[in-house]
């Protein structure tokens, strides 16, 4: 049990880039996992990462050794996950990863009617806007919302996600209504950062041609539910997703602008790594939300 453990530490150790890292995601002291990791080194008879205090890196060695042992304990959780399927109900913890906006908004608060349909089930939830590898981090799922889905996963389409150019009736009133995409260039416009191209928003005109417009404002910020905040304080106009501002247009705290010029539409996927066998909590969480947003998700229904 012991050799197995350290293994575990090992490729967790890895996978989060530090020791420290991998200390808080086993909830164990650092120590403790320099201790395990030292150990199989020890008993392998070879060195498998260099330390340094800046960075961490695997040996020759230690590259072949964390293949196999990945590959090793991606098989001992493929035969626990075969297990619990032919007890016909999903158990054991769901690692996820999802955006920051999307999961506070609408993963964590339908999280316990997940756990009240699967009692065996616990959710571990990682919020994060940056792209995380789910193999490296040992992530069962993710949560993305992209045009396509990465082609090295499986993904599935949980719903549509539109997005909308938005601003408060305070800000419209001091600085006009845009009625076409080249009139924001005379608008304070407030920008994702992790949006691919943050200072150029994209339509697509009634005629059906493509539009690149500059932008430009005072306010850029990593996290959708900041710039919807600005937005509804009035200090300009935002290009965002309507599940974070669906309430708010309902009620008349935003208005949606530019209704004839289209803007980019992608979707909302649950993506995981391809394995024979699709994990039984994987499964129960796609087929949870898939039901639960539908074709027409909760955001975008009518009051």
């Amino acid at each position: 049990m012991d050799k197995l453990n350290d293994v575990a530490v090992f490729v967790q150790v890895v996978g989060s880039g530090s020791f420290t890292a991998a200390a808080e995601a086993l909830g164990l002291s650092k120590a403790v996992v320099s201790k395990y990791v030292s150990r199989l080194e020890d008993r392998l008879g070879a060195r498998l990462l260099h330390r340094t205090t800046r960075r961490l890196s695997l040996t020759e060695v230690g590259v072949a050794f964390h293949d196999r042992a990945r590959q090793a304990l991606e098989a001992i959780d493929e035969a626990e996950q075969e297990v619990s399927r032919l007890q016909g109900e999903p158990r054991g913890t769901l690692r996820l990863n999802a955006p920051m906006s999307f999961g506070i908004l609408h993963i964590a608060p339908a999280l316990p009617g997940l756990l009240a349909r699967h009692p065996g089930l616990e959710v571990e939830l990682n919020l994060d806007d940056r792209q995380v590898d789910l193999v490296a981090g040992g992530y069962d799922l993710a949560v993305r919302i992209a045009e396509l889905p990465d082609s090295t996963l499986v993904a599935r389409r949980l719903a549509p996600c539109r997005h909308v150019v938005c601003a408060a009736p305070a800000y419209l009133a001091r600085h006009g209504t845009p009625a076409v995409p080249e009139d924001l260039a005379g608008h304070n416009c407030l920008a994702y950062r992790y949006q691919d191209s943050p200072r150029e928003w994209r339509f697509r005109t009634p005629d059906g041609r493509y539009l690149a417009v500059p932008v430009r404002g005072d306010l850029n910020a990593n996290s959708g539910l900041a710039l919807r905040e600005a937005a509804l304080a009035g200090l300009g106009v935002i290009l965002t997703p309507t599940f974070t501002v669906g309430d708010a247009l309902r009620e008349g705290r935003l208005r949606a602008l530019l209704p004839g010029h289209a803007t980019l539409e992608t979707a909302v996927y649950a993506v995981y790594p391809e394995r024979r066998h699709l994990s039984p909590k994987v499964h129960a969480f796609v087929a949870y939300f898939a039901e639960r947003f539908g074709a027409v998700p909760p955001w975008d229904r009518p009051a």
